[in-house]
């Protein structure tokens, strides 16, 4: 998991860029570059601990490009600060579920009825599978 002060360290790595952005506004949306690109490069982190970045780069490895960087786009708003602050928040989301540690299963046993049931099941099909038997032979 990431502490708050990890993510405060992190903002700081991350690089913007804008451009026009696609989909409703008018006349507006192509002459205002709200579209925000965050990037951020895993392996150059001086914030992420080595074993961090193994995970990161694992999990993430299909949403990371060639040069090794973690894009992602926010178009969704026509404000660009907007843009930024939900890119943000869809990094630092992105992080925190991919750094979450998976819980172990706890293997059980089947309980003493249900382990009957499936015995009496067992039993019934096999009755009828030979009464069929019977039946056919006659």
């Amino acid at each position: 998991m990431l502490t708050n002060y990890q993510i405060e360290l992190i903002t700081n790595e991350l690089i913007f860029a804008s451009s026009r952005s696609s989909g409703p506004g008018g006349q507006h949306v192509n002459k205002v570059n709200t579209k925000i690109e965050l990037r951020f490069n895993i392996a150059n982190s001086t914030v992420l601990y080595d074993h961090q970045k193994e995970i990161l780069l694992s999990k993430l490895s299909n949403k990371i490009s060639a040069d090794g960087d973690l894009i992602i786009i926010s178009q969704s708003t026509r404000s660009q600060l907007k843009n930024k602050h939900d890119a943000i928040e869809k990094f630092i989301d992105m992080l925190s579920k991919a750094l979450k540690p998976r819980k172990k299963r706890v293997p059980t046993k089947p309980t003493k009825a249900s382990r009957l049931r499936r015995l009496e099941s067992k039993k019934r099909t096999s009755k009828l599978k030979q009464t069929r038997k019977k039946d056919h032979f006659n």
